[in-house]
Parts: structure tokens; C-alpha cells; sequence
């Protein structure tokens, strides 16, 4: 979807545990595409698994950001200010 209409997207919040490709795969392949939106789009990361070196392994994907399940309000709030404001 996000190679289709880049410009459509201003944040994508990513499931890492998707069944046929996975949020890390996903990422790599927005990351990776050929157009001036995949570098700077924020791609939050949506996942139970909270232990501090799955968030790291996430952010060092390319991820921007981390929300754990289940979702904290505020703290969702807080992170699409960051980086839709």
C-alpha cells in the first residue's frame, strides 16, 4: 500500500507479528523503496513483546517507535504528537 501512494502516509503504525510478511520485513521494504517518503516516514511498532531488547531490535530495524499491547492511551497520544505536530 505504501509503495503505491507514498505521499498518502504520514505515519504507518507497523504489527510486527503480520502472518504472510512481518513488521520487520515490511519495514525493510519501505525503507528500501525508491521515493523520497520511504526514508522519513515514522513507522511505529505495535507488539506485546515488550523486553527492552525487542524494542532495541525494532528501532535498529528502522522502526521510529514502539507501542506495547495491550495500547496505552496516552502513551499513543504521545507518540503521534511527537511525530505528526
Amino acid at each position: 500500500m505504501f509503495e503505491k501512494n507514498p505521499e498518502r502516509y504520514h505515519l504507518i503504525l507497523m504489527d510486527v507479528q503480520m502472518p504472510i510478511m512481518d513488521g520487520y520485513e515490511a519495514t525493510r521494504r519501505i525503507r528500501s523503496a525508491e521515493n523520497p517518503y520511504a526514508a522519513k516516514v515514522p513507522i511505529v511498532a505495535m507488539t506485546a513483546n515488550v523486553f527492552q531488547e525487542d524494542i532495541e531490535h525494532r528501532l535498529a530495524s528502522g522502526m521510529n517507535a514502539h507501542i506495547g499491547k495491550p495500547i496505552d492511551l496516552t502513551k499513543l497520544l504521545i507518540v503521534l504528537r511527537r511525530y505528526l505536530i
